[in-house]
């Protein structure tokens, strides 16, 4: 675990499912404490978990692991169910898929960062930037999304601000000439190249080209990226579509949350790692550089089942 990331993991995460918790989740943890086991208590969770936007496919999932459980085990209080949903929430958002080495082999460690534009792509990259830097590593941005000035002129906005060097070229250039550059670059004098990649989704045809040539570079430098989704919390059940939109395309390594706190509706969470079967990596947790925190099941359901305000 990074060291920056991990010592204030647990308080970025509370901070980061507060709205959930206030809007909706609290009204899970409390219906196990007043209601009978039943029909009526399957049925008002299956509405909560909804609500939330664990959406409908998961919910049933959830609620059908959760009855076998109680039956299984002859569960005859409501309050005893509550710990088992917390463990099934737990092994539901534990997806074992392996994290790729950061820096194999004194190699720079590659993050290609993918996400359809206005997900907050660019501040999330900042943001990890930031957090590896805190940890005495050397970064460098790779701005990579050529097709919009805009977002060359972001990154380089950030890399200022956190006093990271930004590889940039013209707008309109070679996307992956920027990641072949950056990459040179980093083999002299940085630990890590965080790449931004464009957010066009107009046809999975132009996307999937663009990366896979991003990709041959990279592999040609002898180095596993390690491939970060970047989703949006507060898009919802629409944050799902794009990620499988983009999965379709490309092999994603890890999703990134942005925007957690700003929701009230947290469940995707859940949606997420149960329909796409790939792991979170972080969660964004508020607006300032240090809000990103490493995903933890454990952390998040802790969270979410916290009775403190």
């Amino acid at each position: 675990m990074r060291g920056f990331f991990k010592r204030s993991r647990e308080k970025k995460t509370e901070q980061g499912v507060k709205r959930t918790r206030d809007a909706w989740w609290g009204r899970v943890v409390h219906l196990f404490d007043s209601s009978m086991m039943g029909n009526d208590l399957w049925d008002e969770l299956e509405e909560l978990l909804i609500s939330a936007d664990v959406g409908m496919n998961t919910t049933t999932k959830l609620i059908k692991r959760l009855k076998e459980r109680v039956e299984k085990e002859r569960i005859g209080e409501a309050s005893e169910a509550r710990s088992i949903l917390k463990d099934e929430i737990i092994s539901m958002l534990t997806v074992n898929k392996q994290e790729h080495p950061a820096s194999p082999n004194g190699r720079p460690g590659v993050i290609l960062v993918v996400g359809v534009n206005g997900v907050g792509k660019t501040t999330t990259i900042a943001k990890l930037a930031y957090g590896l830097k805190e940890e005495g590593n050397r970064v460098i941005l790779a701005a990579s999304d050529t097709f919009r000035a805009a977002a060359i002129d972001q990154i380089k906005v950030w890399g200022n601000r956190i006093n990271v060097p930004v590889v940039a070229h013209q707008p309109g250039g070679d996307p992956a000439a920027v990641v072949y550059d950056a990459i040179e670059t980093a083999r002299k004098n940085a630990d890590y190249v965080i790449v931004d990649t464009a957010g066009r989704i107009h046809t999975k045809s132009n996307l999937m080209e663009e990366l896979k040539k991003i990709r041959r570079v990279v592999d040609k430098a002898d180095i596993k990226p390690e491939v970060l989704l970047v989703l949006d919390a507060t898009t919802g059940q629409n944050g799902l579509s794009q990620a499988r939109y983009i999965t379709d395309a490309v092999q994603v390594d890890g999703i990134l949350i942005a925007k957690l706190d700003s929701t009230a509706k947290g469940g995707i969470v859940l949606a997420i790692c149960d329909e796409l079967n790939i792991p979170i990596r972080y969660i964004g947790t508020g607006q300032e550089l240090e809000d990103l925190a490493p995903f933890s099941p454990e952390s998040f359901t802790e969270a979410l089942f916290s009775t403190e305000s």
